[in-house]
């Protein structure tokens, strides 16, 4: 594997593993380093009932008070597949996802695909893009 595999391969574990539940001080630390892995000014678009886009801040302090709000419990979201191409300095993960939580004493799951644009900076490998 080489090592802008490596790299994408962790900043994408690193955007997956913000999305569990947990006490505000575990979740804290999970959603700070997402913004890490993410550009200041990525751009998060969601395609589900019609499409709106998101800056960070938008799309991390709903999630945030989602996951810490007590409403769903045990939530967590993980890559099932994904597939990277490198061009140069930029980055394109293909990949599929799953998600599963207990809201109001019912297991719940879920799926989807994301499409995540990443291009390297002096820091490392980014995410510049999510949808």
């Amino acid at each position: 594997m080489s090592g802008d595999q490596q790299e994408i391969d962790e900043v994408v574990a690193t955007f997956f593993a913000a999305f569990a539940s947990g006490t505000e001080a575990e979740v804290d630390a999970r959603l700070d380093a997402l913004r890490a892995v993410l550009l200041p000014e990525a751009v998060v678009v969601s395609a589900r009932g019609g499409p709106a886009a998101y800056d960070v801040d938008a799309f991390i302090e709903p999630r945030r008070a989602l996951l810490t709000g007590g409403r769903l419990t045990d939530f967590r979201e993980w890559e099932v597949e994904g597939t990277t191409q490198v061009w140069g300095d930029v980055a394109h993960r293909w990949c599929s996802y799953a998600k599963e939580w207990v809201e109001a004493g019912a297991a719940v799951t879920g799926h989807g695909q994301k499409s995540l644009p990443l291009v390297r900076t002096d820091a490392g490998w980014r995410i510049s893009a999510a949808a």
